[in-house]
């Protein structure tokens, strides 16, 4: 038994909660400034004055409620999604740990907190950076295998398999169409969360993605969005989601 272990249920979900909001606080700021080019480490500033934030303004959530959304010094409005992103992160930590105590939900909380910013820079951007998926990955293949009890072989070829599956659908289409149908970072992504998921679960994880992604198009159809042909699909996003949600369904599905 571990420490994470020995943590009562309710002490757990708290403490996952505070960590999430921690988390989702550089999250947040790791998604606005990364794709601008700005440094991430850098010192946080007002957007409308740039005066620099001390303490008393970064903290989660309580900040922007106690300042009301807005700067002390020029009355600018704070960007809403810092405490959108806060509040989801915190929720990834309470959700993991209320739903699976102990070990096993501290490791699918990490895996969601990492699926996060993947999902956020894919929603706004359309982009999955290497180093995060990279660093999925590796972080799957080390400690992936106490989320839902896969070998470390099982998780290596899913991240293989998978990965290199993915890649050769897009590749095909590519061919075929003469069109790009999936971005260079989708395949990376499933390999990554192949690493944690393990190859058994990641049809599991393809069938809800999928099935997101239809929704979602089906929606922005019906709203007088552009045609199928045309319509950019953050896949990514519903990759994430679905890989966050086969954490808890898996087990439910091969149950015995």
């Amino acid at each position: 038994m571990t420490i994470l272990d020995a943590l009562p249920s309710g002490t757990g979900v708290a403490f996952a909660a505070l960590i999430g909001l921690i988390l989702g606080s550089f999250i947040a700021t790791l998604v606005l400034r990364w794709p601008a080019g700005r440094s991430v480490l850098g010192r946080s500033q007002c957007d409308g004055c740039g005066r620099s934030l001390g303490a008393r303004d970064l903290v989660p959530l309580l900040s922007i409620l106690v300042s009301r959304g807005r700067c002390r010094t020029c009355n600018a409005p704070i960007d809403p999604f810092h405490w959108r992103v806060e509040l989801g992160s915190a929720l990834i930590g309470a959700v993991a740990l209320a739903l699976m105590p102990g070990t096993t939900g501290w490791c699918w909380a990490l895996f969601g907190w990492m699926l996060l910013p993947l999902a956020l820079l894919d929603a706004r951007h359309f982009w999955l950076p290497d180093r995060l998926n990279l660093a999925l990955g590796i972080t799957g293949l080390l400690v992936g295998g106490a989320m839902l009890g896969t070998s470390l072989v099982d998780r290596w070829v899913g991240a293989v398999v998978c990965g290199l599956a993915l890649a050769a659908i897009a590749e095909i289409y590519r061919r075929v169409r003469s069109k790009e149908g999936m971005g260079g970072g989708d395949p990376k992504l499933v390999a990554a969360i192949s690493a944690w998921l393990g190859w058994q679960a990641v049809p599991l994880m393809l069938l809800l993605a999928s099935a997101g992604g239809i929704v979602w198009a089906l929606v922005v159809q019906s709203k007088g969005g552009q045609p199928p042909d045309e319509r950019r699909v953050p896949f990514g996003v519903f990759a994430c989601a679905a890989a966050f949600a086969a954490v808890p369904l898996w087990p439910l599905l091969t149950a015995r």
